[in-house]
């Protein structure tokens, strides 16, 4: 069935064969000159069979074996301006760690890469690195196309599940305490950065979970076959092993405020990392209907209670037929891959754009298109249709057609008139994407927040508020694990400078 149905072991005996002459060159003296790097074909991530992974829940990209790993990193050409860290949002030196790995020595790599970046197992599975590093780098743009460029993302993983795999995780150094305590509200990357960059400077982190498992997104909602939860456990254990302490089910704004964290309880300052919980909505008629879900429901009863599991767990979950999911980005890939593992017969993506306007990543989407899932784009719903016990029938659909481009550059889809129709499903997911969860702004006096609910902060991330920060999704609106980080690690660095 060609190459890209070959197994993992086939993949790497193809790495194996030309890596052999170019660590040969080398043993002898020799170097690899760039025209011979630009020869080096992309490796290959092998999957899952199609066929067989919508039916289960497990990982479905198997990761890169050793000789795919060597050979994709012999690809960098070590450029010494490093174009593709400046494209990463928390500046992992990647020249660097790709260069550990051409030696074959994978934990100095995964050490290279956690100077900056403690989630590298995350990241390299999540991160949208086409629209970052890799859209930087050299390689890809010598070769003209962000298809040839570097995998670095894949090597990442690689790496860091070397490292685990080969129980050769280190827990990072601690300084002595210092007495000051740090409170960080929220466990997912944004927060789980913080405590790691606070804690590694000797203050006494206590992190704030709302719901009774940590990771935040990365565990209610990224589906297992992205992202195994055991690895977001992994690198939560690490932070335990760092003295950092979590308190789960305990909802800031309700449990404590900020406020009385501060004043009562004695901590010298707060992060707030609540991410964006509040699903958006479509606003047009038989919303409300049975069958109808936000693709953040959906998810949380899927990923974090287990829904796919149903001999283990007592989750209920909508038996589904016929599922449309509205919506373009990674959250409705996820969402419809999600119902297909959960028995739906048929699964359909809505939406107004084309796919080169999708947000969605390119490696997704293909995913979902190998899985049987259809995409209907050019539509959208103008109503939801239901019987007369309020369950979901069916949609009325309004075809369109691309326009002027919009504030985004992306052109605006523009209602073809008399074109509607109807669309026969049971189940309606809505993935338009998240607004700021108003409980904790509307807790927190004098906490400046923009019209959406966001709240605003400095270049340190810092609030209105003293010795109150911010980062993550509640600031920056939906955005991506890596970002997330980022704006972590900005206020990590203002948090240890102020408690200096």
């Amino acid at each position: 069935m060609g190459s890209e149905m070959k197994t993992k072991e086939e993949l790497n005996s193809d790495a194996e064969r030309l890596l052999e002459p170019i660590l040969a060159k080398k043993a002898a003296g020799g170097t690899i000159s760039p025209k011979e790097r630009l020869a080096i074909p992309v490796q290959e991530m092998p999957t899952q069979d199609p066929a067989a992974r919508g039916k289960n829940v497990s990982e479905v990209a198997l990761g890169y074996g050793e000789c795919q790993a060597r050979l994709e990193a012999e690809r960098c050409l070590g450029c010494k301006n490093a174009p593709c860290v400046r494209g990463c949002p928390v500046q992992v030196p990647i020249p660097r760690f790709i260069e550990e790995i051409q030696k074959g020595d994978f934990k100095a790599a995964a050490d290279t890469i956690k100077e900056t970046n403690l989630l590298p197992a995350v990241c390299g599975r999540v991160c949208p690195q086409e629209k970052q590093c890799q859209l930087e780098c050299t390689v890809g743009k010598s070769l003209k196309s962000i298809d040839n460029a570097v995998a670095i993302g894949r090597l990442e993983r690689f790496v860091a599940d070397w490292e685990r795999e080969n129980n050769k995780v280190t827990v990072p150094e601690v300084k002595p305490g210092t007495g000051k305590k740090v409170a960080v509200v929220g466990s997912g990357p944004a927060g789980l950065t913080v405590a790691a960059d606070v804690a590694r400077e000797g203050h006494r982190v206590t992190i704030f979970e709302a719901f009774h498992k940590t990771g935040g997104v990365m565990v209610y909602g990224i589906p297992e076959f992205r992202l195994p939860k055991s690895i977001v456990q992994a690198e939560v254990d690490i932070l335990k092993k760092m003295g950092v302490s979590i308190e789960t089910n305990f909802l800031v704004g309700r449990t404590r405020t900020v406020k009385e964290l501060m004043e009562e309880d004695g901590f010298d300052a707060v992060f707030i990392g609540v991410g964006a919980g509040l699903p958006k909505f479509l606003g047009c008629p038989g919303e409300n209907l049975v069958g109808v879900f936000s693709a953040n429901e959906y998810l949380t009863r899927a990923n974090l209670m287990k829904a796919y599991d149903a001999e283990k767990s007592a989750t209920p979950i909508y038996q589904s037929r016929i599922v449309a999911v509205i919506g373009g980005g990674n959250v409705a890939m996820d969402a419809a891959r999600m119902a297909l593992r959960l028995g739906a017969a048929e699964v359909h993506v809505i939406y107004r754009r084309t796919r080169d306007e999708m947000p969605a990543r390119a490696e997704e989407v293909e995913h979902a298109m190998e899985e049987g899932i259809v995409f209907d784009f050019l539509r959208n719903p103008e109503k939801i249709l239901g019987d007369d016990q309020g369950r979901v029938t069916g949609m009325e659909v309004k075809k369109y057609e691309l326009g002027e481009p919009d504030a985004s550059g992306r052109r605006s889809p523009v209602p073809i008139a008399g074109s509607e129709y109807i669309f026969d499903c049971d189940t309606v997911i809505v993935a338009l994407g998240n607004e700021s969860n108003p409980l904790l702004t509307k807790t927190t006096d004098n906490l400046d927040v923009d019209r959406r609910g966001r709240i605003i902060v400095n270049e340190d991330q810092k609030t209105s508020l003293d010795r109150v920060y911010a980062g993550g999704d509640i600031v920056l609106g939906a955005a991506t694990v890596i970002l997330a980080m980022g704006e972590g690690r900005k206020a990590a660095a203002a948090i240890n400078t102020l408690l200096k």
